[in-house]
């Protein structure tokens, strides 16, 4: 089973990242989004869930996973390579950066904080961007 997991880490946002503060993604659609899923979420348990539980548990959500059914989904669900959470549509087109502490607990940071900043020029936590939005060039 392969992880998303990382640890003492800061995943800043994208270079191509189009907002310059911050914001929460907007309900558009009848079903939640997964960044208004992935916001809601980190913003109700900050520090409390690593990147794996956090992707699993959007994804039960999502899929309407019965309870019965959740470990052997799990399984099914970590059993294929997983995108990490560099590709979260928060670092990517929200403003969101994601700080992962020690024990990978994962929560946001707001693009423009004083946390933010303190974070970003941290030299003992690994330093990696958010996935573009759009190809180099």
């Amino acid at each position: 089973m392969g992880s998303t997991n990382y640890h003492d880490t800061f995943i800043q946002v994208a270079e191509d990242c189009p907002v310059a503060e911050a914001r929460a993604p907007t309900a558009g659609r009848a079903t939640p989004s997964v960044a208004e899923l992935q916001h809601r979420i980190l913003t109700e348990q900050p520090y409390e869930l690593t990147s794996d539980d956090l992707l699993f548990h959007v994804h039960l959500l999502r899929q309407r996973v019965p309870e019965e059914r959740i470990t052997a989904e799990r399984e099914t669900f970590f059993a294929s390579s997983r995108a990490c959470l560099r590709a979260s549509p928060l670092g990517k087109r929200h403003g969101w950066g994601l700080h992962h502490d020690a024990d990978g607990r994962v929560a946001l940071v707001p693009l423009g904080s004083e946390e933010y900043h303190r974070l970003a020029d941290d030299p003992d936590l690994r330093q990696l961007k958010a996935m573009r939005s759009t190809r180099a060039g």
